[in-house]
């Protein structure tokens, strides 16, 4: 029998506040609507459940936010990993143009709640940056550019120039600016969304994990360690940390480990220096990397890491140092205080994933590294759908769960394709 892990050690972990009281699940009871999962989008589906006057119980195995949503690198960014002109051709008009205003509309749907509950989660609408790396990306991001400019969208294109300026180094060849993005302290968040939820009505267990899940009485009957909990009703928000929840989900997904460093707080000078502006960074690359400024003048750099847990270990993410001092040679000066990461979901098709394998059951789960904004929003739309039935329109595709073929190789896999793309990257291809 697997039980609750503590949360691993990171900057969040020795910045957040307290976790809110979410005892054990040890007594057999029933509810309207059970979620499994208690990241950004069973919370934010829970309390918007809550708020329309559902019973809901919460099970989780370990506690709110100890997943990808309590160690992710704060970035709240819009979209998702395909421009908006594919997934009007993948998709067609209709839902093409929902997904395009959920997913780049997200950071205004979370910002707005953050405001709305009150949550203190150093939440900062500073924007996001999409920085090119070589001549290749340039015209990518270019032409991403030129996409959300014919859909309306507040974004900007910097030059070269342009993005020095934000960024205070020459490493980039240009960039594209959106102003909806920002960062959060994401485990803050997390736990605030915890205490609104439960605030609201909404039952939250900690050190819950779901064992079996099976039908009874025309419902669901949810199975722990400790006891059984009997839902009218299904939602399943796990994410990358699917385990044996539902048949096959857990190999229809590659849990793929993101790592990141956070240096001490930084002199105001070099701060000044770096983002000046207190916007978000991700690179255009073959290899994500990905960076921010916290509200201490912390830096934190994330990107892809070792394929397993690093407890704390620096060592292994020199590389992120050693990006960091080429962006800026003052950085040798600084000290790194935090190392840490967690697992994300990467789905085949890189989107999320809209699972009802019943009228009375969804799964949810594949940010595929957006999920802080992406996982929020869509909380609202499951929350309706799990209430309203097919009535409730879903801004995503439902698909089938389609197991993936050799899925235990996955970390071989993960390895190769890291390696060839820091490959591509080096020569700028």
């Amino acid at each position: 029998m697997q039980t609750a892990q503590s949360l691993p050690r990171s900057l969040y972990a020795d910045t957040s506040v307290a976790a809110p009281v979410t005892p054990l699940f040890d007594m057999d009871a029933r509810t309207s609507v059970a979620i499994v999962g208690a990241g950004f989008a069973g919370l934010s589906a829970a309390l918007h459940l809550a708020e329309m006057g559902v019973d809901v119980t919460v099970l989780e195995a370990n506690e709110p936010g100890w997943g990808a949503s309590g160690r992710n690198g704060g970035q709240v960014n819009p979209g998702l990993k395909f421009n908006p002109d594919q997934l009007l051709a993948m998709f067609g008009d209709d839902l093409g143009r929902r997904m395009i205003a959920r997913a780049y509309g997200g950071p205004d749907f979370t910002f707005d709640l953050i405001r709305r509950l009150g949550i203190d989660c150093d939440a900062r609408q500073t924007g996001t940056l999409r920085a090119a790396t070589h001549a290749q990306t340039v015209d990518a991001v270019r032409e991403t550019a030129r996409q959300c400019a014919s859909h309306g969208m507040p974004t900007v294109l910097l030059d070269a120039a342009g993005i020095q300026a934000a960024t205070g180094t020459s490493h980039y060849s240009g960039a594209l600016f959106d102003p909806r993005g920002g960062d959060l302290h994401p485990l803050n968040y997390a736990r605030g969304l915890a205490v609104a939820a439960l605030a609201a009505g909404v039952k939250i267990h900690s050190g819950s994990r779901v064992l079996s899940i099976s039908r009874k009485d025309g419902g669901w009957a949810l199975r722990t360690a400790k006891a059984s909990l009997t839902a009218n009703k299904l939602l399943i928000t796990v994410n990358a940390y699917a385990d044996g929840v539902w048949p096959g989900l857990k190999q229809s997904l590659v849990p793929v480990y993101s790592s990141i460093v956070a240096s001490e707080p930084l002199p105001d000078d070099l701060a000044a220096r770096i983002l000046p502006h207190r916007s978000v960074l991700y690179e255009s690359s073959h290899i994500t990397v990905y960076y921010r400024l916290d509200g201490q003048n912390r830096l934190l750099m994330g990107g892809r890491g070792p394929q397993r847990r690093l407890d704390g270990d620096r060592n292994a993410l020199s590389y992120l140092i050693r990006h960091a001092e080429r962006l800026w040679p003052d950085m040798k000066h600084v000290r790194w205080s935090h190392a840490w990461n967690g697992q994300l979901a990467i789905t085949p098709d890189h989107l999320p994933h809209v699972h009802e394998p019943s009228p009375d059951a969804l799964i949810y789960l594949g940010c595929n590294g957006r999920g802080v904004a992406l996982a929020t929003t869509m909380g609202q739309q499951l929350a309706n759908r799990i209430l309203k039935g097919a009535d409730a329109q879903l801004d995503l595709p439902v698909s089938a769960i389609k197991p993936l073929r050799f899925h235990a190789l996955w970390p071989i896999g993960v390895h190769t394709a890291m390696l060839w793309g820091r490959l591509r990257d080096a020569v700028g291809f």
